[in-house]
């Protein structure tokens, strides 16, 4: 019987020996390494530096294959010491160990001899892989052959680090670098003697108990350190989290870009700005903490190639809804639209810089009733240039420009900057467009203010280096060079925007830079959106459920943001002040009346004028000419008769109230416009007009009254038509 292991080890030697060579030798070790595909994929930024990664295959967790010079040398000691004794001796079989392993199986114990080179050879054939039931005496030999000869290929160092990568450990790990990120949260390169020996022991049962994997640790260590071996163990296995090697600088764009499992996908972002932008952002958020706001996103282009520099979809773990990503997720435009809609009017000459707008409340009718803008402050400027205007951000001059310009005019303007949002036609958004009512995105809007930067040509961003073989779309113009300079310009004027802002804004910074704020209603969306000579900025602020915020307007939330940005990007290299185009004249004007100091201008040629005179009034007159404000055009009053009339009033108003000009109603004069006025609403169709000191009119609206007036009399309610043309002051 002694003799029956050493005759069974003799008898698998000629077994192996005899044994048929297999149809294909197995692979060599570049051409396993070509064939690893990691379950990840990889972001990197425009230098080539990862930014981030993204697990495309859920059924295995692999990371990128390692070198077997990174790998800890305790490790490779503590797998050598688990595994296989004599790997460095022998030739693929330890014929020592098989027939130890022969014995003890005749006596009843089981001992396996399997070597690493053994174990690699079944990683790589499947056919060679373990099952339930274990390897059969044919998939043994088949095995040691193929041990054999791929020892003959390849040396020690290749055949461990191939096997370090490709054995599975625990779960869905499979190779080193899985194990060590996951379960150690660190490197390969940086596993202690301790962590090693629970990484060999997890290779004997990946699904052992953790009583098990203990016991054949503490093998591998000195008996003095199992304790802390046991201590770390429950450290490892208790609250496991995933944990990524690479940075993670880009999740969003990641998940737009990354398709395929192992492929490494360079982008046009700067690993730099990114990561600047993106704590930028988290700071801002933390400074508006109590404010109900905690989300937000930053995009950087470069205006020349349309590359994206910077993509900061939200603001990670401070977000409820991290996932989303806010630089393509819709949101109302608030003040942002602004200044495509005067270089539209500009463009077409219906307006310049220096036109003036009225600036004071407005009631305009439309199909559903009266649209009555309001100033973000509540208060009015009365006339106001439309550089002082935009400066300002005043939604009723922009309101107004909008009648002028129209809104199908204006909807398709806004679509050939490139808003994809802007599906409909202008009768479906209304005069609110003019103030931002409609849905965009972060990307959109940067893109569009990109086009002004650009002289008003719209190109595609991308977010790859080109391919130089690829054949581009050329350009589109959205609107005139001149336009789009003027724009930029009144923009860029902080002595515009002072009065609204101050001097010292965030809006200001070192070198040239051109830039507008946005506010939706209720506060539910901040922006800022801006451009120097070489970038364009834009950024969001706000909830990813569209929350409203407290008190944080677009001056508040985005601005500082927008600064720091656009101040980072230009630390090196300081923005020029662009150069007006041709189609541009510069003027000395004035304004009669001095609404205004004079000033240089910029006109597109033809519109330039050096005295700037109020609508209806010559150059020495002194006032605007006045207008209705209430009532306007068409409105119908309804009489309450459960109100006593003596208590129902209609009041007229209008906006500048000139002393030389006075209300007349139906052809009877009421007072002077300069003294609030109020008058017994009477039953029928009326005409309401403003006439100056020679009777001529400067205004006027018809508007009806509906309903019975009815006064007390002797035996109670007495309803009584009163005549047309009564007026009671």
């Amino acid at each position: 019987m002694k003799l029956k292991p050493l005759a069974l080890a003799m008898l698998l030697a000629a077994c192996v020996a005899a044994a048929p060579a297999r149809a294909a030798d197995p692979p060599g070790y570049q051409q396993v390494r070509k064939a690893y595909v990691p379950s990840d994929a990889w972001l990197t930024d425009r230098h080539g530096d990862v930014i981030d990664s993204l697990r495309l295959d859920k059924a295995t967790r692999r990371l990128a294959w390692t070198s077997l010079d990174d790998i800890s040398p305790a490790l490779k000691l503590a797998l050598i010491k688990s595994e296989d004794q004599r790997f460095y001796d022998h030739d693929g079989i330890d014929w020592q160990a098989v027939f130890g392993s022969l014995g003890s199986n005749a006596r009843g114990r089981q001992r396996g001899a399997s070597t690493i080179t053994m174990q690699l050879a079944g990683l790589l054939d499947p056919d060679l892989k373990r099952s339930e039931g274990g390897r059969t005496w044919l998939q043994k030999i088949s095995q040691a052959r193929a041990a054999l000869a791929i020892e003959k290929q390849w040396t020690k160092a290749q055949i461990l680090e191939a096997y370090l990568n490709l054995v599975p450990f625990r779960g869905e790990l499979q190779g080193v670098s899985a194990l060590s990120w996951n379960l150690f949260g660190k490197s390969p390169a940086g596993l202690d003697a301790n962590e090693s020996a629970l990484a060999a022991a997890l290779l004997r049962g990946p699904n052992a108990t953790q009583k098990k994997i203990a016991e054949r640790a503490c093998l591998l260590v000195p008996a003095g350190d199992c304790e802390r071996l046991k201590t770390r163990m429950i450290t490892v296995f208790t609250g496991v989290e995933a944990r990524r090697p690479e940075k993670s600088l880009a999740p969003h764009l990641a998940v737009r870009l990354l398709k395929r499992p192992g492929e490494k996908v360079q982008s046009t972002l700067d690993a730099r700005m990114q990561k600047f932008a993106r704590d930028a952002l988290h700071a801002r958020l933390m400074e508006l903490t109590g404010r109900n706001v905690e989300d937000g996103a930053v995009v950087v282009l470069d205006n020349a190639t349309g590359e994206v520099l910077v993509w900061v979809g939200s603001s990670g773990d401070l977000s409820q809804a991290a996932q989303v990503d806010h630089v393509v997720a819709p949101r109302q435009a608030g003040s942002t639209l602004k200044p495509f809609l005067y270089a539209k009017a500009i463009e077409q000459k219906r307006l310049t810089a220096a036109s003036v707008l009225d600036d004071s409340p407005a009631q305009i009718r439309t199909d559903t009733g009266l649209y009555i803008p309001r100033d973000y402050a509540k208060s009015y400027r009365g006339p106001v240039s439309v550089r002082q205007a935009l400066g300002g951000s005043l939604n009723v001059p922009a309101v107004r420009t909008l009648v002028i310009l129209g809104t199908d005019n204006f909807a398709a303007t806004l679509r050939d900057f490139g808003l994809s949002t802007i599906t409909r036609d202008g009768d479906y958004y209304g005069y609110s467009l003019a103030l931002g009512s409609a849905e965009v995105t972060l990307l959109d809007l940067t893109n569009a203010y990109r086009a002004l930067a650009n002289g008003g040509l719209v190109s595609a961003t991308r977010t790859t280096p080109a391919d130089p073989r690829a054949k581009a779309p050329p350009p589109q113009r959205a609107v005139s060079p001149a336009a789009a300079f003027i724009v930029g310009d009144m923009m860029a004027d902080n002595t515009a925007r002072a009065l609204a802002f101050g001097f010292a804004s965030p809006l200001q910074t070192r070198s040239w830079s051109a830039v507008k704020t946005g506010t939706s209603k209720d506060m539910r969306d901040n922006w800022a959106l801006g451009f120097s000579s070489r970038y364009t900025v834009g950024v969001w602020v706000g909830n990813s459920g569209g929350e409203p915020m407290h008190d944080v307007s677009g001056v508040s939330g985005a601005a500082p943001l927008w600064h720091d940005v656009m101040q980072e990007l230009h630390k090196r290299n300081a923005g020029r002040e662009p150069v007006a185009p041709a189609g541009v004249v510069a003027q000395a004007i004035r304004y009669a009346p001095a609404i205004e100091p004079p000033r240089n201008e910029y006109f597109v040629a033809g519109t330039e004028r050096q005295v700037v005179e109020l609508a209806g009034q010559n150059a020495d007159a002194a006032t605007l000419a006045p207008r209705i404000v209430y009532p306007v055009a068409g409105t119908i009053v309804a009489l309450d008769p459960d109100i006593p009339f003596d208590r129902q009033r209609m009041s007229f108003s209008a906006t500048p109230a000139r002393g030389d000009a006075h209300w007349e109603l139906d052809g009877a004069r009421l007072g002077a416009l300069s003294h609030a006025s109020s008058w017994f609403p009477m039953p029928g169709r009326h005409r309401l007009r403003i006439v100056d000191v020679k009777g001529a009119a400067l205004d006027e609206v018809a508007f009806e009254v509906r309903g019975a007036m009815v006064k007390p009399g002797k035996d109670g309610l007495l309803k009584t038509n009163w005549p047309s043309g009564a007026v009671r002051k």
